[in-house]
């Protein structure tokens, strides 16, 4: 970057002062925008959307929900609220708690994004070549779609043709905290997300920036867009945009080649990797995956062969025996909730196959799977028909992207196809049950914004 490591822990310092002095909206959190001091210069502005403390995570609540793991009872009790909530479905999820990240930190990146989709509007200052203004501004765009996103993933519906009308999401288009926020209909939140997608699509840089994961270019803007699209079941459009991506950029990894005997397998930022995040860091359960009380679930354990070379790579065996996730996609103990290849392939497998292109879909399954199977020992999966090919493309997807923060948006969007998956957990002598059609699979929005910020809150 153009300014020194001290220059940038300066500048966001000063954001963090100045935000503190303006909490009219503190569903959004602290404000970071005032007169006293805005970036103005390309550097400042990219400056301000690299800060990775605020930039780079996404909500984890949805796969709190989820059906990848289980939890033994005394680490469940060391929870938050909201996590153990969230785990057994409970009607009251956060106990009257504020400040949930899973909604302010994604708003917070909506909104710097705004301060720089502003000033790119008003004019930057300084020497800057419309290239780099362009980037900066497809940087802004994706941010601001991506987090969009990630919050009506959590806390509205699937969006489909028949839902349209129903409530999705605050809309926030710039970073004036004082304009409404009346919740959007579904169909206008998914409508701004695609809209902000492609136009970053349009602006960001071809190639791959391999210092900078945490910058987009358009295989990542094309990766979130397919991402978008499969969990609108638009499967023509989500294996259109998977084809742009792989265009751009379509390296895979052969797990051969991955020490699978490592406490953290993967390298940080590697090959795979087109856009660098991870689920919230502040999570118990998150971080706490590598932990004896949270367990992989079983069924899915004992899904991988022995030759899966996923198996050793992704879990490791603790003391009593069972499976936790031993690291991160992403080379730390971080979860990696970003975009990679690997999930671009399964997206285009899946897509392919759902237009009855049958044996083309199996072609992109194979090829992903031959780079995570010990050498020579993978066979080709064969499907005679649509039906059985989804069923494997489906598991494998299941598999490979594990703790990516995409089941829970797989597992509503699956129902909806018909898939009849009932949830099930065993806490404390007690079984709990979410049923494929409950609403509780659209989580509620925090109290806190409810009462200072008037947004209607979702049925429970």
């Amino acid at each position: 970057m153009n300014i020194s490591n001290l220059h940038r822990f300066l500048f966001f310092c000063m954001l963090i002062i100045i935000a503190a002095c303006h909490k009219k909206k503190e569903f959004l959190d602290e404000n970071p925008y005032s007169d006293l001091f805005t970036p103005k210069t390309v550097s400042e502005l990219q400056a301000l959307l690299d800060n990775d403390i605020y930039m780079n995570e996404v909500p984890e609540i949805g796969t709190l929900s989820g059906d990848e793991y289980y939890l033994v009872d005394d680490f469940w009790d060391r929870l938050t609220p909201k996590e153990r909530n969230s785990y057994i479905w409970a009607e009251d999820i956060y106990e009257g708690q504020g400040k949930i990240p899973d909604w302010n930190l994604p708003y917070k990146q909506v909104l710097y994004a705004n301060i720089v989709l502003e000033q790119i509007a008003k004019g930057v200052k300084g020497a800057a070549s419309q290239q780099d203004i362009d980037k900066l501004k497809g940087n802004a765009l994706f941010i601001r779609g991506f987090a969009f996103y990630n919050i009506a993933l959590q806390f509205a519906d699937c969006f489909d043709d028949s839902n349209g009308s129903e409530l999705g999401i605050p809309i926030r288009l710039s970073p004036e905290i004082n304009q409404d926020s009346k919740r959007a209909t579904l169909k206008e939140s998914y409508d701004q997300i695609i809209s902000d997608l492609i136009s970053a699509s349009k602006l960001l840089r071809d190639s791959i920036s391999f210092q900078y994961r945490n910058r987009p270019g358009k295989a990542a803007a094309f990766a979130a867009l397919a991402r978008v699209y499969l969990s609108t079941r638009s499967y023509e459009k989500a294996n259109e945009a998977a084809d742009s991506s792989l265009k751009y950029y379509d390296k895979l990894i052969d797990f051969n080649n991955v020490d699978r005997f490592a406490s953290l397998s993967f390298k940080p930022l590697n090959d795979e990797t087109l856009y660098q995040a991870r689920l919230l860091s502040s999570s118990l359960v998150v971080v706490g995956i590598s932990a004896p009380g949270c367990i992989i679930d079983s069924t899915l354990y004992r899904s991988y062969d022995a030759q899966d070379l996923r198996k050793p790579i992704y879990f490791r065996i603790n003391g009593d025996g069972r499976p936790n996730i031993k690291g991160g996609f992403s080379g730390t103990l971080f979860t990696f909730a970003g975009l990679a290849v690997d999930e671009i392939y399964l997206i285009k497998a899946e897509c392919l196959v759902r237009t009855s292109e049958i044996q083309q879909g199996m072609n992109f399954l194979n090829t992903l799977l031959r780079k995570r199977y010990l050498t020579g020992t993978f066979i080709d999966k064969i499907a005679l028909n649509k039906e059985a090919a989804l069923k494997i493309i489906l598991e494998e997807r299941k598999k490979e992207l594990v703790f990516r923060g995409v089941r829970w948006a797989d597992l509503k969007r699956l129902n909806k196809e018909g898939a009849n998956i009932i949830l099930k957990r065993k806490l404390k002598g007690t079984t709990y049950t979410l049923a494929p059609s409950d609403p509780k699979y659209i989580l509620p929005i925090p109290p806190d914004v409810i009462s200072l910020g008037g947004v209607q809150q979702n049925q429970r």
